[in-house]
């Protein structure tokens, strides 16, 4: 790997979409990154087989043998670290991380979250937004701090909400949102474009506003 070249972890607990949307812009030399592992905490994750499709090493870690979330983190940190990774990316990673755990990767760790941010943290957030008759939704990048969904965000990108629309349909728009969104960011990092000071995000030395980059 050379000096430019970012070690990237990714963890996933599903589909792993977003991952393989950031695998393929790695393998088509979009990022100046490398996926050098891939984590999860389901054996059954399908971003566990998308990361051997694509010869990456996909390590699950069992939480079932640890009594606390604290103890779980120190595993996968201790094995994380394994891979000196730049940059964790959160990939549909279904687990609240401890604080020891977030403070480790400080301004390096990306998360992307299926709302328009600060709006709609948690669960839901597709059917929450329907039954709240908004105009639009969509997602957000942020950097991940220990508070749920609450570090400072990077990027959106907003979708309309159709009449009748129901959750599910919701969703697939998003995702297909998230899928261009993603590796935008992940590529911003690698760059040395994106840091993090103070809980805030900044692009090329440019404080972002509280809903991230807009474009001109």
């Amino acid at each position: 790997m050379t000096k430019s070249t970012k070690s990237i972890v990714v963890l996933v607990s599903g589909n792993g979409s977003n991952l393989q949307a950031i695998i393929d812009a790695c393998e088509q030399g979009k990022i100046p990154g490398r996926i050098t592992a891939v984590f999860s905490n389901k054996a059954d994750a399908y971003g566990l087989q998308r990361a051997k499709n694509a010869n990456i090493p996909a390590v699950f870690v069992d939480p079932k043998p640890y009594t606390s979330r604290e103890d779980y983190d120190e595993q996968l940190y201790s094995q994380i670290t394994e891979y000196a990774p730049d940059l964790i990316v959160l990939a549909g990673f279904m687990r609240i991380l401890s604080r020891d755990f977030v403070e480790h990767f400080q301004g390096k760790m990306l998360n992307i979250h299926p709302s328009l941010l600060p709006k709609y943290k948690g669960l839901h957030t597709h059917q929450r937004a329907i039954d709240a008759n908004d105009q639009e939704h969509g997602a957000s990048v942020h950097f991940v701090t220990a508070d749920l969904d609450d570090g400072p965000v990077i990027l959106q990108s907003k979708v309309p909400i159709f009449d009748n629309q129901d959750a599910e349909e919701l969703a697939e728009r998003v995702i297909v949102q998230e899928r261009q969104m993603y590796p935008l960011v992940v590529k911003w990092f690698c760059q040395d474009r994106l840091t993090m000071h103070n809980n805030k995000a900044f692009l090329d030395g440019t404080e972002l506003e509280e809903q991230g980059y807009a474009a001109d």
